[in-house]
């Protein structure tokens, strides 16, 4: 669980309300519930539009990423790709056929049954960074959801202060009318701005980072079975592995 996430949506939205009270607002003053059917609907129906369903679903399904990360631990995957490279040292390249069928990661399972039917390494390289760029573009369509969002939002915020404000100028023949008329209109700017800016695009942005993080995770495993597959030395391998360890 991301603490770290939970901490900045409640910090993002108390900066906000806090802020509002600080210059004598209430909390009334920001519910309104036509705005809020305005800018959540009218954001979503946008995005949905230019969204194909299975994109869709997979943008709700990655979702929680945001507060529980996949986690990929770097250096167990270079203290197992070295255990490999151990492995076929002793055994060859077919004793690693039994580790094949243990992988629980398909795609470094698929990796290594590629080098016990014998491909060639840069054959390995091409099918494997095939997978990873195919798996990297259909996560980056989700994200792409989000970032249309928070996009569409503060645009979607105005056209629901400017329907507002047609409403307040029916009720020019009364003054006492036009001041909350019109600081209600301005509440679906508030939500477009808000709801874009402390939860859009920063969802957007934490799925990228997700993204990125299992995508240099996979070019580790890449780059391991490479070696493996060029017969280098496993200590050798894990230096040279060990430049993907974060500082």
């Amino acid at each position: 669980m991301d603490k770290l996430s939970f901490l900045g949506v409640i910090i993002g939205f108390a900066a906000l309300i806090g802020g509002n009270f600080l210059e004598g607002g209430s909390w009334g003053s920001l519910m309104n519930g036509s705005a809020a059917l305005i800018v959540v609907g009218g954001t979503l129906g946008a995005a949905m539009l230019q969204t194909p369903i299975a994109s869709l679903k997979h943008a709700f399904n990655v979702l929680s990423w945001v507060f529980a990360p996949p986690h990929f631990h770097y250096d167990a995957g270079i203290k197992k790709i070295v255990h490999w490279a151990d492995a076929a040292r002793r055994e060859g390249i077919l004793g690693l056929e039994n580790v094949a069928e243990r992988e629980k990661n398909p795609f470094a399972q698929k990796g290594l049954l590629l080098l016990v039917d014998g491909s060639e390494p840069e054959e390995i390289r091409r099918v494997m960074e095939n997978d990873l760029l195919q798996k990297e573009q259909w996560d980056l369509q989700a994200v792409q959801f989000y970032e249309s969002m928070g996009g569409y939002a503060p645009t979607i915020g105005i056209i629901g202060a400017v329907i507002g404000l047609i409403h307040v100028m029916k009720n020019l023949n009364d003054p006492a009318q036009l001041g909350p008329g019109i600081a209600i209109a301005f509440v679906a700017t508030i939500y477009g701005v808000a709801f874009a800016n402390l939860l859009l695009l920063p969802i957007a942005n934490k799925l990228k980072q997700c993204v990125g993080h299992e995508s240099r995770f996979k070019e580790l495993i890449i780059d391991g079975l490479i070696a493996i597959a060029e017969g280098e030395n496993p200590k050798l391998i894990q230096i040279k592995l060990s430049g993907y360890l974060t500082p």
